[in-house]
């Protein structure tokens, strides 16, 4: 149910006290949003503002209407990689309009009840695409942490490397010594212990730096040097300081500059990244939802989860902002902070509202090279270095051909690639493990003592395992009879906890086979579901040539009783 996040917490009781504590996470989440969110739009190729109304509108809304109750959402690092083509190829306003078809397709996702399947994407698939976005991160900050002129950079990993090197004669100085600075304050800062986000203290820091060399006439790319806005006839440069107004998606530009037209083909376009962006939110949002229920103890409603990100993502595109979905740092810094309801992510809404009101022009001041050195720890925190490192060294083989393939095809390629490869392999692996484990073997005298009491005419067979279509044809056809002494087969079924299509089909073709023998064949303890499936299938009892019993004993009794049914 949406909302249900914000109900839970009502329902365990809310006064001032936690208020209180809302309050105080709000602020400091707002605090840390605020750099954070320019740095995420800038990476992204569209100007900082839509990265804060995205946080303003967007992460209040998702909070209200969510199924986590600690989730702060907004503009993720994760998003870069999909995001920055589409600007490319479709402008600001094709972003937009990507990201009310993804919230379109999580509400349905949301509404079909389908939040449980990010447990299926297997943790390697995760990790190597997450590493993979960390470095296309860290490379697309390059030109500004170095002050490179001229690197239009494009969705090529290979080809923007490629730019970069070429522009390396064009580096600056003096911006790397302001992003130099301001990592190094990024990474000092939090040893310190001292209760001010690092984001924060380093961006002040490179921005005091910047300020610094201008009277020795060393100028320094900024917010306000490198944006500029224009809102009902008034212009400047920077990020406008205004609230977030109503606009439609498809009158902001295109990839020419000039508004887009909205038909068949545009949507068609759009509707690979949308869906791209729908997947990825859906396992970034429901993966931050279960780090969160860990440090909380506390359990999310991952459909209400796919519902709030969807509405958030279908009404923030109409105030000019982009993709959005949860953010692990950003959550985790909530927790951390006292927070006990959603009102706190709320909170961290208006404070950043109200920076953009009231310090939009202090925030014009901040470098692109600080806020390069800010993406690069982002980006670094987003690789879970230790964790591919380790999960190198002792994971299985497969798991590590599964990471290693997914990390490459997120650099070299793209995201959705490496998802959709990484699963289909991790499957493929899967059901080649489940083949390896089923079987079905004959038993002998010493194998059991009903095999060892059995007349010579009856065969017991023992079938273990999943018969699906991995596995189910090499399985069945284990039991064609090479004894022509025998008149009955006995299938235990005990240790089959499922079949399919494929199974079915090769059990009617072995029961024709065996018919055609005159041999007959009794299913032993198999479920009265696998029973309805087979009847369904049109295999029913037959007497003297198929039927299916609960137990040993009685099959037992049964063949005995066929083969003197036989002999008269």
């Amino acid at each position: 149910m949406p909302g249900s996040a914000l109900l839970a917490a009502w329902r365990e009781g809310y006064g001032l006290a936690e208020l209180r504590r809302d309050l105080m996470a709000g602020l400091t989440i707002g605090i840390v949003a605020v750099p954070l969110s320019m740095a995420l739009a800038i990476a992204t190729g569209v100007p900082p503002q839509h990265g804060l109304y995205t946080a303003i509108v967007a992460g209040a809304i998702i909070a209200l209407t969510g199924g986590s109750r600690f989730n702060i959402s907004g503009p993720t690092a994760a998003f870069v990689v999909i995001l920055f083509p589409i600007v490319a190829s479709h402008g600001v306003g094709g972003l937009l309009i990507a990201t009310l078809m993804a919230g379109l397709i999580l509400v349905a996702l949301g509404l079909a009840r389908l939040g449980s399947l990010i447990q299926f994407v297997p943790y390697p698939v995760v990790l190597g695409f997450t590493a993979g976005i960390a470095v296309v991160i860290a490379l697309l900050q390059l030109p500004d942490f170095l002050g490179l002129d001229q690197v239009p950079l494009g969705d090529s990993t290979l080809h923007n490397l490629a730019l970069v090197l070429h522009a390396l004669p064009t580096l600056a100085p003096a911006e790397i010594g302001v992003g130099l600075l301001t990592l190094a304050t990024l990474i000092l800062w939090p040893r310190l212990k001292v209760p001010v986000p690092a984001p924060l203290v380093g961006l002040v820091v490179g921005t005091l730096a910047a300020q610094a060399v201008i009277p020795l006439g060393i100028e320094i790319d900024t917010i306000a040097s490198r944006f500029s806005w224009e809102f009902q006839g008034r212009t400047g440069s920077g990020i406008p300081p205004f609230v977030p107004d109503l606009v439609l998606p498809w009158r902001l530009p295109g990839p020419d500059g000039t508004p887009l037209v909205v038909n068949f083909s545009l949507i068609r376009e759009l509707l690979g990244p949308a869906l791209a962006i729908a997947m990825l939110a859906a396992i970034e949002s429901l993966l931050c939802a279960v780090v969160a229920d860990g440090l909380t103890r506390t359990r999310h409603d991952p459909n209400a989860e796919l519902v709030g990100q969807g509405l958030g993502n279908i009404v923030v595109p109409f105030f000019g902002g982009i993709t959005a979905t949860a953010a692990l740092a950003r959550t985790a810094t909530n927790i951390r902070s006292g927070a006990f309801s959603p009102v706190a992510a709320v909170v961290h809404s208006v404070v950043v509202l109200l920076a953009v009101v009231a310090l939009a022009g202090v925030l014009g001041l901040v470098p692109m090279a600080a806020l390069a050195a800010l993406l690069f720890i982002i980006a670094w925190n987003m690789s879970e270095a230790r964790h591919f490192v380790h999960t190198l060294k002792s994971a299985p083989g497969s798991d590590v051909a599964i990471l290693v393939i997914c990390f490459l095809l997120t650099v070299v390629f793209d995201m959705v690639l490496a998802v959709a490869v990484g699963i289909g392999l991790a499957a493929a692996l899967f059901i080649r493990r489940m083949a390896e484990i089923t079987h079905a073997r004959r038993l002998d005298s010493g194998d059991s003592e009903l095999a060892r009491s059995l007349p010579r005419q009856v065969a017991l067979y023992d079938v273990n395992g999943p018969l699906f279509f991995g596995a189910a044809e090499k399985a069945i056809s284990s039991l064609r009879i090479v004894d022509p002494e025998v008149r009955v087969v006995m299938l235990d079924m005990r240790d089959v906890p499922s079949l399919d299509t494929t199974a079915i089909v090769a059990l009617q073709s072995l029961v024709e086979e065996l018919r055609s023998r005159n041999v007959g064949l009794i299913f032993i303890g198999m479920p009265a579901r696998m029973v309805m499936k087979l009847r369904r299938a049109g295999l029913y009892r037959e007497a003297g040539r198929l039927s299916a019993v609960n137990h040993l004993d009685h099959a037992q009794r049964l063949a005995r009783h066929w083969l003197s049914e036989r002999e008269r």
